[in-house]
């Protein structure tokens, strides 16, 4: 079974919000990181006829939260989001102001998860993975060889460390720990760019030489 995943570039930053179905039949859906226009996102789903009925959050930085208030109050889908990084999803201005960026923050009903769980919603089963270095709870999900790795992992790179609370060893274990969880031939839908699989990106990603050795 492959999942439908339809991918959208939104925001000032081309982030990557991912549309996520059972197969293409499938009338109920789960969005990842909602992080811009949540109008342009709901147009989407009417497109391939299904209803949002939950929302998965990897991290807290406000190009990957920017629609999420405004689709939660308008979906009424619940959110699951980083224990870790609540504070920043409630007070999104506190955090980012400074970056002349002004986003809602969300205060609504959601369930937080450290890692190591397992969700189910739209009839998906996603196991999920804690991957801190980017963002210190930064999460990874997991779903029939499809894994939404937000910016840990991108095709010929890697998240950013340089941010506060970033630590590349950490973001380099987050990706060893990966690698060992799931087979070379996972499809990773990262948090900008085009998709990649965990094997290409360890066998000739040039940030990742370290693991290779």
């Amino acid at each position: 079974m492959t999942l439908a995943v339809d991918q959208l570039s939104l925001g000032a930053i081309a982030t990557n919000c991912y549309i996520v179905r059972l197969n293409d039949d499938a009338d109920e859906a789960v969005v990842v990181d909602p992080g811009a226009n949540a109008v342009g996102i709901q147009l989407a789903l009417d497109r391939v006829g299904a209803s949002c009925v939950a929302i998965l959050l990897t991290h807290s930085h406000y190009d990957h939260i920017g629609a999420l208030a405004e689709l939660a109050e308008a979906t009424g889908a619940p959110v699951w989001l980083p224990e870790g990084e609540l504070d920043v999803v409630r007070r999104p201005n506190d955090f980012f102001g400074a970056l002349g960026v002004s986003i809602r923050g969300y205060e609504g009903a959601s369930t937080l998860l450290a890692g190591a769980e397992t969700i189910e919603a739209a009839g998906i089963v996603f196991a999920v993975t804690p991957v801190p270095g980017h963002s210190p709870g930064h999460l990874a999900y997991y779903a029939d060889g499809c894994l939404f790795s937000g910016d840990v992992l991108f095709a010929g790179s890697v998240g950013r460390t340089d941010l506060p609370f970033g630590s590349w060893e950490q973001l380099l274990e987050s990706i060893r720990a990966l690698a060992d969880s799931y087979p070379p031939e996972t499809r990773v839908y990262s948090g900008h760019g085009p998709p990649t699989t965990l094997g290409q990106e360890l066998a000739s990603n040039p940030f990742l030489a370290e693991l290779r050795a």
